[in-house]
């Protein structure tokens, strides 16, 4: 009997098992609901192709345009002047910056054209029965000459044995002997070839100067010239002539200069070109570090945008019959934040903001600022 019952509850327990796990079989093979499908809204541009300025930014230092390197071409002992030779000095056109001892050598030239005046009126008397119409001019050059003045030009001969007999008395190997003589005398002086300041002053007073030392350097301060350096995929866009502004970081005033030269070599290390902006700005200074906007011909057919929205291989996202699309473009010009591209066609919708994880053939909604505006106003009323 015990047996029996044991069998049935067995039975039944089996029975229970099958039909519980059939139940929870058929609940998990129950469909789930699918997520109702999201599509983006996105913000578009309708293109218009136009005209776009382009400024492009590049940096330099101030230099003078006219600079004088200072050098001795002479051997003597520095002697001061009317100005200390000192930087900063400012000087007048003509004015002496430099003047060396020049007692001994200025003796040799003394000497040399004392020399040249003994063998001309030597030679006078021969000239007077020789050449009586030579006579007269070299007569005249006498007495002309002056032992305290340059030498004056010899007489020109008037024929071949005239000029012979000058030859043969050694008077023209002593006039140009006179003259080199002159030539290195002048080269203790150096004067100021143009208005401007000493920036540097490498010897004293007293300093005793040697052929082909330096001695200082010299610069016009009334006009300045700005180097600075851009790509030269942009040299073409250029042109000389074009306006310049220059500003100083951290300063609100602003110079205007003009793109004088451009360099037709490229710097193999970066790539780039230097430009050469003149300025006449008087409050600027050699050394000063400026911001140069140069402002140069406008891109025809293009349309500037955020440097974001171009993607890696030169193409944009636009709009076309409610999905995503990527063309081509052909960039122009970037800037810190914008791209200058060509070949959009005009009235195409391109996106304004990157979108994420978006894709060619994406379905999107473009966004409508009316249709916004109508549901703010009906929550308003609301």
């Amino acid at each position: 009997m015990r047996k029996g019952i044991l069998s049935v509850l067995g039975v039944v327990l089996i029975v229970l098992a099958f039909f519980g796990a059939k139940a929870i079989i058929a609940n998990k093979q129950k469909i789930k609901p699918k997520p109702a499908k999201v599509i983006k809204t996105v913000f578009v541009d309708t293109v218009r192709n136009s005209a776009v300025p382009i400024r492009i930014a590049a940096n330099g230092n101030v230099t003078a345009k006219r600079r004088l390197e200072l050098y001795a071409e002479v051997q003597g002992v520095f002697q001061g002047g009317t100005h200390l030779f000192k930087p900063g000095t400012p000087y007048q056109k003509g004015q002496t910056l430099i003047h060396i001892d020049a007692t001994e050598h200025y003796a040799t030239v003394q000497a040399a054209k004392s020399t040249l005046y003994n063998q001309i009126t030597a030679a006078m008397p021969d000239l007077r029965l020789d050449y009586p119409t030579a006579y007269i001019a070299w007569q005249q050059y006498l007495r002309d000459f002056d032992m305290e003045q340059p030498t004056p030009v010899l007489p020109v001969a008037g024929s071949e044995k005239e000029k012979y007999f000058i030859t043969g008395r050694s008077i023209y190997t002593s006039y140009y002997n006179v003259k080199n003589l002159e030539q290195r005398l002048a080269k203790y002086r150096i004067a100021a070839p143009f208005k401007g300041v000493l920036t540097e002053a490498l010897i004293t007073e007293g300093t005793l100067i040697r052929s082909g030392q330096k001695l200082g350097t010299y610069i016009d301060t009334s006009i300045y010239e700005v180097a600075v350096a851009i790509e030269q995929t942009y040299v073409d866009l250029v042109d000389i002539g074009a306006k310049v502004t220059l500003s100083m970081l951290g300063a609100a005033s602003e110079y205007v200069g003009t793109v004088t030269r451009i360099n037709k070599r490229i710097d193999p290390e970066t790539q780039t070109i230097k430009l050469y902006v003149e300025t006449a700005a008087p409050q600027l200074q050699e050394g000063m570090y400026l911001t140069a906007m140069i402002q140069t011909r406008d891109v025809t057919e293009a349309i500037e945008m955020n440097r974001n929205l171009l993607q890696n291989d030169h193409t944009v996202f636009i709009v076309r019959n409610g999905v995503l699309d990527l063309i081509p473009v052909t960039p122009v010009y970037f800037s810190a934040k914008k791209v200058v591209v060509k070949g959009i066609p005009d009235h195409t919708l391109v996106v304004q903001k990157n979108i994420p994880g978006a894709y060619a053939g994406m379905p999107v909604t473009v966004f409508d600022p009316e249709q916004s505006s109508k549901v703010k106003d009906v929550h308003t009323k609301s």
